[in-house]
C-alpha cells in the first residue's frame, strides 16, 4: 500500500455518556459562540493537517451530533459517523441478557473499522488536548510505517496538567524508556489533590492513599496508530469476550490501553510518547465547566483562537 495515498484520519470516541457529569456532556457548550470542547479539538486537528474525522457515537445520538457538527466543523472537514453497538460482536457470540454497558474503548475504535483504512489518531470527544498535541500527532502519523514492530504513538501529559480541583479522576500512569518509548501503562483510580500533593487510592498502602510525583507522564487517550491496530483489535476481541463473558458479563470492557499494553509486552509494538506541555481540560464534574469556559475564552482573548472558530 502506498502510504503517501493515505492521510491520517481523526477518530473521535463519543459514544460514552458522562455519568459523573450527568447527561451528554460531549455537547455541552463551553465557548462564547456556543462551541463545545470538540469544536476546539477539531479546529486544532484541522490546523495540524487532518482533513477527515470519524465520530464513534451511539445511533440514538446521531441527530444531536449532526446538528452540532455538520453545520460547523463539517463544512471544513470530511465527517463520517460510525456506531458503537452492543450487538456488534464476532460470529458465535451473543450479548448477555440484561447487559446495557458498552464493550469499552477498544470496541469503540473497532466500530470505525469499515471507514478507516489508513493511519489514525484517537481522542475522547470531551477532552481538550491543545494545539501542540495535534501538531505532534499529525507529524508522527504522516511518517508512520510499521517495521518489524508496529509503530504507534501516544500523547503524554504531566499529571498535574490533567487534574480537577473538584474531585478525583482516573488516569493511565505511564512508564517510559530513556529514549521516550512507552513501557507500561498502569490505571490508577481516585487521583486527586490533597493540599499541595497528588495522591491516589491504593488498597495496598496505609491509610489508603499513595503519592504520585508531579511530572509523572499520563495518558489521556490520545493515541496514534498505523492500520495494523484495527486488525489487532479485531483479532483480540474474541479472547477478551471468552474471559469477560465468564467473569464479568455485565460490565467487562475491552480497553484500548489494555490492547496497547499487551502488544508492547508481546514485543509486537513500540509506542513513542509525544510529550505535550499543553494544559488538558475536561468536564469531569459539573463544577469543572466554568474553569474550561474561562480558559478557552482567555485563549481567544490572547488570539490563540479566533473569536468564531467556524466562520
Amino acid at each position: 500500500m502506498d502510504k503517501a495515498m493515505k492521510k491520517p484520519v481523526l477518530v473521535i470516541m463519543a459514544a460514552g455518556m458522562g455519568s459523573r457529569f450527568g447527561g451528554l456532556k460531549q455537547i455541552e457548550p463551553v465557548g462564547s459562540e456556543g462551541e463545545i470542547i470538540l469544536d476546539f479539538s477539531m479546529y486544532d486537528a484541522m490546523m495540524a493537517g487532518f482533513e477527515k474525522a470519524v465520530f464513534i457515537i451511539k445511533k440514538e445520538n446521531e441527530e444531536a451530533f449532526r446538528s452540532l457538527i455538520d453545520r460547523r466543523a463539517g463544512r471544513f472537514l470530511e465527517v463520517e459517523y460510525a456506531f458503537q453497538e452492543l450487538a456488534d460482536l464476532p460470529e458465535g457470540y451473543e450479548v448477555p441478557a440484561g447487559r446495557e454497558k458498552p464493550w469499552g474503548t477498544g470496541h469503540a475504535v473497532l466500530a470505525a473499522r469499515h471507514v478507516v483504512d489508513g493511519p489514525f489518531a484517537v481522542i475522547n470527544a470531551d477532552d481538550y488536548y491543545g494545539p501542540g498535541a495535534f501538531q505532534s500527532m499529525y507529524s508522527f502519523l504522516e511518517q508512520a510505517e510499521d517495521t518489524d514492530k508496529y509503530q504507534y504513538c501516544m500523547v503524554g501529559y504531566p499529571l498535574e496538567n490533567t487534574l480537577t480541583e473538584n474531585g478525583y479522576v482516573s488516569r493511565g500512569i505511564c512508564e517510559t524508556t530513556a529514549s521516550g518509548m512507552l513501557e507500561k501503562i498502569t490505571e490508577r483510580t481516585r487521583i486527586q489533590w490533597q493540599d499541595e500533593e497528588i495522591v491516589y487510592e491504593d488498597e495496598s498502602s496505609q491509610p489508603g492513599f499513595a503519592k504520585l510525583t508531579r511530572g509523572t507522564t499520563v495518558s489521556m487517550n490520545f493515541w496514534g496508530f498505523t492500520p495494523s491496530m484495527m486488525k489487532e483489535l479485531e483479532a483480540g476481541f474474541p479472547s477478551f469476550l471468552d474471559i469477560a463473558l465468564q467473569e464479568n458479563p455485565m460490565k467487562g470492557e475491552y480497553f484500548l490501553p489494555g490492547v496497547v499494553d499487551r502488544l508492547i509486552r508481546e514485543g509486537k509494538a513500540q509506542v513513542r510518547v509525544l510529550r505535550s506541555q499543553d494544559r488538558w481540560f475536561g468536564v469531569t464534574y459539573k463544577e469543572d465547566k466554568q474553569q474550561v469556559v474561562d480558559a478557552l475564552q482567555s485563549m481567544k482573548d490572547k488570539g490563540e483562537y479566533p473569536e468564531k472558530l467556524w466562520k
